[in-house]
């Protein structure tokens, strides 16, 4: 009888490695082992020798950093999207390259079937397979988390010493669940659980510390075209590339960390930390260069729309109807966004030192305090208020009565 074929997002640590056997012995399966590397930080080849040793099928590992930079990354950011006021989304924005992915080679292997290693507790199971059923609404997708009865960090220890898969972890708990990729690193769990508690300086990997900053700024220019940056300082950049350099140029001053409480989309609290440092230079740099290019009812249909937009993108929703139709509108209004922005940064802040387009909407005539010349005639203004005004002073004489 033929075996069951799967295709499992594989990352080379303690959990999937364990879903691996648990697959083979629990399912009969044989396993496809997928690694997408989008910018991790760290080796990926490893986790091929590994899977291999464990005895997976086949093993692919892809680099998929300037995909995940351009389809991904950057359309997010034209919405400027923000996660209750803070979070830029890093790992969210993840998972649906990941699901797609894993879709594609389910279908090229003629797979039955295709997992995961995201709990039953978290986002990350809600945005791998919504994903998934978007793009396949057949797909069998396996949670081994919401299967097995592996309900502790000690149960799976004893996992793999029973069958023998190689662990570096130790007994004692680790600080931090962490997710890294080239627009952020995640930190949960650990002493983060209690919320009064100050992350370990220690814990941060993409940031230098406030105490040890440069002394002096850096000033650096971002040019953007059709909506999506370009260049830096004048050099032309792939999006993966150039979003490495902010990170190094950013996380050097300390720029991009987020500790917040977030509401999760299956109902649960939970603290994170992010560290996003070339993400939140972009973010800023855009802001200040819209103010310039968009049209005033523009920008706030944007400012309405991009918590919706973000919300989405938390809670799995890339591949919706909805989404898509967002990035439309998003879209057509980003081909404006074109320019120069200069910045300063330093010791943990972002300062906007400049913004220039050949699209610009801004005129220094009219918002001049110096003679306008007869370009905008103050005494119009008195008509505007008046007319402004007219509902304000209705409201209030009602409440008087």
């Amino acid at each position: 009888m033929k075996k069951p074929l799967v295709v499992l997002a594989y990352s080379g640590g303690l959990d999937t490695s364990i879903i691996l056997k648990w697959l083979q012995e629990e399912r009969n399966a044989d396993v496809i082992c997928f690694t997408a590397d989008i910018g991790q930080g760290e080796e990926v080849e490893p986790a091929r020798a590994k899977a291999l040793a464990l005895n997976a099928k086949e093993v692919i590992i892809e680099n998929l950093q300037e995909i995940f930079v351009k389809e991904f990354v950057f359309p997010m950011f034209r919405a400027n999207a923000l996660y209750e006021g803070e979070y830029l989304l890093g790992t969210s924005i993840a998972r649906p390259l990941i699901a797609q992915r894993l879709v594609e080679i389910a279908k090229e292997k003629g797979a039955d079937a295709i997992s995961h290693g995201a709990t039953g507790k978290g986002n990350d199971q809600i945005r791998f397979e919504l994903s998934a059923y978007s793009l396949h609404p057949d797909i069998a997708i396996i949670a081994p988390w919401r299967e097995w009865n592996l309900s502790s960090r000690t149960a799976l220890l004893e996992y793999a010493k029973r069958h023998a898969i190689p662990i570096s972890q130790t007994n004692n708990k680790p600080p931090y669940s962490m997710d890294a990729n080239l627009l952020h690193i995640s930190y949960e769990g650990g002493i983060l659980e209690d919320a009064w508690q100050k992350p370990e300086e220690s814990m941060w990997r993409r940031t230098t510390s406030l105490n040890q900053c440069p002394t002096n700024a850096d000033e650096i220019t971002i040019q953007f075209e059709n909506g999506d940056p370009v260049a830096i300082n004048g050099k032309i950049m792939s999006p993966a590339n150039l979003l490495t350099e902010l990170n190094r140029i950013a996380g050097l001053h300390c720029i991009g960390r987020v500790d917040i409480v977030e509401n999760r989309y299956i109902g649960l609290k939970s603290r994170g930390c992010y560290e996003t440092p070339g993400g939140t230079v972009l973010f800023r740099a855009r802001r200040a260069l819209e103010s310039i290019v968009l049209d005033r009812e523009e920008m706030h249909l944007k400012d309405d729309l991009q918590s919706r937009y973000a919300r989405l993108v938390y809670n799995g929703y890339w591949f919706s109807p909805e989404r898509t139709m967002l990035q439309k509108l998003i879209d057509t209004c980003a081909q404006k966004v074109e320019g120069e922005v200069r910045l300063e940064l330093f010791r943990g802040s972002v300062m906007i030192n400049g913004r220039r387009s050949n699209s610009s909407l801004y005129q220094a005539t009219l918002s001049s305090f110096e003679d306008d010349k007869g370009s905008f005639d103050q005494k119009d203004a008195s008509g505007f208020i008046t007319l402004q005004s007219i509902r304000l002073k209705t409201y209030s004489s009602r409440k008087k009565v």
